[in-house]
């Protein structure tokens, strides 16, 4: 009720939206820099984004993020000045204080606590890397508002260079502060400080504007600075002093010549008259060059300059519109649009098979305005659903602080490699990938790799790797967690199964059986328990949440080399393109991304490999063939017959099965309708949804369908092309 009625709910909204942002870019810079990095550009992303961040904690109050905010960002601000060199352990210190920055700002976010020793603690170790008295002096942002208060604003006690300089030039730095300069954190206290240590500086403060004690708005800055500045330092250093007030301040830099500079503006006001004659102008800006230099206003406006100059900056400007504009949204409102456009793709549908059945002819305008009305309706589908998708390199920066976390806690060195975070994948399957994704590294980090000595005694370098992968495969994304440690002791697995009584003793497994008892309740392979494993919690949770988002996973582990966990998932939980089909009198969908082509049996296509399993010729080859009718317990078993309509679909490994089905319906868009949890989550089905004659059909994943009756091994398919072919 408060939120709706407090006008800064809002602006206060956005700014955790923008820390967000921030902190990717604080991520991304830190590890440009931990990967060796010397693009001065990169530590300056790296400190605007911490200085950002303690602006606008500033506006709102929020103290605590604040303080810590302005004691790293001294830090940085060293590193960024070539003060410091970080070595390996600052980098790592960088890295937990961008990680407590992150707690910080959720807290602030959801008005909860955290404890005050971690800040102190990493605050403590970020000052010793200044040295005994680093980053003392500007603790508290108290001291400057004392220094308002009393009005000693002429600064006489700064840290000023004495030296003379037989190259020095006198300049006149008139700064004078705007509301929103406050308003973002900023100080202007380290702006003059940082000023006067280019050189000899005398600092005075205007009072001019300051009006009655009566008339004086607090918020309203009157205050302006006068600093006389004799430096070696070029007018571009000047003005970089305050990059990060740019536009919140007025300013001018007037250099030797300051009385010359009076014309200067006039000057481009003569010049828009006679564009076309551009070899006037270019004589006429002789005696120009020694003003341009002289005011430097900051802000939009630009110094005036000779034809000739502005050339260089016409030909930059193509690279400016990288920059976009982007508006945030509510997910809510995004979620609202979305069904709003799958109940346009059901209707659609309707409409579609209503003119059908009236018989209509294809090239009526009905018919054509039809063709019209889907052609819109993907396109509205297609742009709501890129609304949605959102890269993976959010969620893979979060796991980088997982693996920080987790290989501190059992004292391994681990670097985590990640590719193709570009990938777009639904933000709400994104969201719930979180926790699965978790507990797979923190179980690479844990049993996967091997401790540091044994690493160095098996020949492996020091630190292990965990590889975070995702793409997008056969019309859907794959997302691998891979180790190089020592692969799944698949021995060990099997016994500790028996033991806990999950399979019998004496129990057949292959290998892929084997690795999938890591996902049953209660399997765990820790010999005591952690902070991190051990409770026999976690992999069956993983297996749990992928299913529920329609996906599925896989394991592929070889001995010695390591361990990859597979995650497949849909593009999107909303809309598919699919293929009706008929098996047994019941309507299903099957995603068309997986079908590769419609076969009919021929006489001699079918071979049985062994009773009840059975293949199709098929280019040269073979491919297992199932009957889904059977497969789904729609019918019992039954001989394949010549002319049965056969679906060749391909899967995420690049194998291929094939499908007996009835009858093809049609190929059309379904709205994906997910069921609920009373429903019994059958194998092999995705999902629902309704079709334009309003009944309900169930959207199947042919993968897991297979998959649960057992595929027929690579081994044992190949023995069967060598006995059919000699045959």
């Amino acid at each position: 009720m408060s939120d709706q009625n407090d006008p800064m709910a809002e602006i206060r909204a956005s700014f955790f939206i923008e820390c967000e942002e921030l902190m990717e870019a604080l991520q991304d810079g830190l590890q440009e820099l931990d990967d060796g990095s010397e693009e001065p550009e990169t530590i300056n992303v790296v400190f605007r984004a911490v200085h950002s961040i303690k602006g606008g904690a500033g506006a709102f109050g929020l103290e605590a993020l604040v303080r810590f905010a302005h004691r790293y960002e001294t830090v940085l601000d060293e590193v960024r000045n070539g003060s410091l060199q970080p070595d390996s352990e600052a980098m790592k210190l960088f890295f937990l204080a961008a990680d407590h920055l992150s707690d910080l700002v959720r807290a602030c976010r959801d008005e909860t606590e955290l404890d005050e020793a971690t800040s102190d603690e990493l605050l403590t170790r970020l000052d010793a890397l200044l040295g005994e008295d680093g980053g003392s002096e500007e603790v508290e942002p108290e001291e400057f508002e004392v220094q308002g208060l009393s009005l000693a604003l002429d600064l006489p006690d700064l840290d000023v260079d004495d030296t003379e300089a037989n190259d020095s030039t006198l300049y006149t730095v008139r700064f004078k502060p705007e509301q929103e300069l406050f308003a973002t954190g900023n100080e202007p206290l380290m702006l003059l400080r940082n000023l006067c240590d280019l050189g000899e500086a005398t600092v005075r403060c205007n009072f001019d504007d300051l009006p009655s004690l009566t008339d004086l708005a607090p918020e309203t800055p009157y205050v302006e600075w006068i600093i006389e500045l004799k430096t070696e330092a070029a007018e571009p250093e000047i003005r970089d002093i305050f990059e990060f007030v740019d536009g919140l301040c007025e300013l001018e830099i007037t250099g030797p010549q300051g009385e010359a500079a009076a014309p200067a503006p006039d000057a481009p006001a003569e010049e828009p008259p006679a564009p076309p004659e551009p070899a006037a102008e270019a004589a006429d800006p002789a005696p120009a060059p020694e003003p341009p230099a002289n005011v430097v206003p900051m802000g939009n406006k630009e110094p005036p300059a000779p034809e000739t100059a502005k050339e260089p900056e016409a030909e930059k400007k193509p690279a400016t519109p990288a920059a976009k504009s982007v508006v945030r949204v509510d997910l809510e409102r995004i979620e609202r649009l979305v069904n709003l456009v799958g109940e346009l793709v059901i209707n659609q549908a309707m409409l579609s098979q209503s003119l059908d059945e009236a018989g209509l002819s294809p090239h009526s305008d009905a018919m054509n305005g039809l063709e019209e009305f889907q052609r819109l309706t993907r396109d509205i589908q297609d742009s709501v659903m890129m609304i949605r998708a959102q890269p993976v390199k959010s969620l893979f920066q979060r796991m980088s602080r997982i693996v920080r976390e987790s290989s501190a806690a059992v004292e391994k060195e681990v670097r985590l490699v990640t590719e193709g975070e570009a990938t777009e994948v639904d933000k709400t399957v994104i969201e719930r990938l979180a926790d699965p994704l978790t507990h797979m590294i923190r179980n690479a980090v844990d049993h996967g790799l091997e401790a540091t000595e044994k690493r160095e005694e098996l020949g492996k370098s020091r630190a292990g790797t965990v590889t975070l992968t995702a793409a997008h495969r056969s019309g859907r994304v794959i997302i691998e967690v891979a180790d190089d440690g020592a692969g799944i002791n698949r021995k060990r697995v099997q016994e500790i199964a028996a033991n806990k009584g999950l399979i019998s003793p004496d129990a057949q497994l292959s290998d892929s059986e084997i690795d999938n008892l890591l996902f049953l309740p209660g399997f765990s392979t820790a010999k005591q328990v952690s902070n991190l494993s051990g409770r026999g919690v976690g992999m069956d949770v993983v297996k749990t949440s992928i299913q529920s988002l329609g996906g599925r996973i896989t394991i592929n582990s070889e001995p010695g080399k390591g361990t990859t966990f597979s995650i497949s998932l849909p593009l999107t939980l909303a809309v598919l393109d699919g293929m009706v089909v008929n098996v047994a009198e019941e309507t299903l969908v099957l995603p068309l991304n997986v079908v590769v082509e419609t076969l009919s049996l021929g006489p001699d296509d079918v071979q049985m490999l062994r009773p009840g399993n059975y293949v199709v010729r098929w280019r040269g080859g073979f491919v297992p063939l199932y009957d889904l009718g059977v497969m789904l317990g729609y019918r019992s078993h039954r001989k394949t017959d010549p002319g049965s309509i056969v679906l060749l679909i391909v899967l995420e490994d690049g194998s291929r099965a094939a499908l007996v089905i009835d009858g093809i319906q049609d190929q059309r868009q379904v709205v994906i309708k997910g069921l609920d949890d009373s429903f019994y989550r059958a194998p092999g089905i995705a999902a629902a949804t309704i079709l334009g004659d309003g009944q309900i059909a169930l959207i199947l994943d042919p993968a897991d369908v297979i998959s649960g009756m057992g595929h027929i091994r690579g081994t044992d398919l190949m023995l069967s092309e060598r006995k059919i072919a000699n045959e």
